[in-house]
């Protein structure tokens, strides 16, 4: 393979990398916990939601809706994360992606 099929290969990929890294942007990571808190997360980290459910607007339940509201946050955000790993995997064939 000579220099321009490599760096025409190396374009390609990293178009369709931008491609798959702009459609996970978008994308939405739902996660609940504890049947009391929902946490909708977009791919590209911002919260687009969060719900509690009313049973748990409790002055005792207080401290145990905050950790679940963080752990359900903390757990999209792994989630989004890996599917960025895989897409980058999946493209390039390394888990750091083209460079």
């Amino acid at each position: 393979m000579n220099m321009q099929q490599m760096l025409m290969q190396a374009q390609k990929m990293q178009r369709e990398l931008q491609k798959a890294q702009n459609e996970l942007k978008e994308k939405e990571f739902t996660v609940s916990k504890g049947g009391a808190v929902e946490v909708v997360v977009k791919g590209d980290h911002t919260v687009k939601s969060i719900k509690i459910d009313e049973d748990a607007f409790d002055k005792d339940n207080k401290e145990m809706v905050e950790e679940m509201v963080a752990m359900a946050i903390n757990e999209a955000i792994e989630k989004i994360n890996k599917e960025s790993e895989e897409i980058n995997e999946k493209i390039t064939g390394r888990s750091g992606g083209l460079f």
